[in-house]
């Protein structure tokens, strides 16, 4: 009898539908963090929480409607690459974050926020009659 863990691991291509999705996921996650970025200075305190809780919502929601972590990792990425593009100066000397603790706990904040929505983030389960997760 042969364990399910030295089968060899049969991957489906994804559907272009999913890849589509994904790839709107990457754009929206890249929305959210340009509105974080103009809208965490505004209001300091509550600019910050506004900015972190979208981030938040837009990641676990991701990772909702998508069945899987992938969602919610599609939208941090997004997030990020932008947010680490804002954060370049351009040759001109204007740059979108200040430098101050509010700018850092925005940046440093929403790569926590990502790490924790990803990992709280429903996991598919396989199915089939030889499965004994649902214990």
């Amino acid at each position: 009898m042969s364990s399910m863990l030295a089968q060899p691991l049969k991957l489906k291509r994804p559907s272009v539908l999913r890849v589509l999705a994904y790839l709107g996921l990457l754009v929206l996650g890249a929305v959210v963090g340009v509105a974080g970025a103009l809208v965490q200075p505004a209001w300091f305190p509550g600019g910050l929480l506004l900015a972190l809780a979208a981030e938040a919502g837009l990641l676990l929601g991701a990772a909702r409607a998508t069945g899987g972590r992938a969602g919610a990792v599609a939208s941090a990425g997004g997030w990020m690459i932008t947010v680490i593009l804002l954060t370049a100066s351009r040759p001109e000397g204007d740059f979108v974050f200040g430098t101050g603790a509010a700018s850092y706990l925005f940046l440093l904040g929403g790569m926590a926020v990502a790490v924790i929505c990803a990992t709280l983030a429903p996991v598919r389960q396989p199915g089939g009659d030889g499965v004994r997760l649902g214990k």
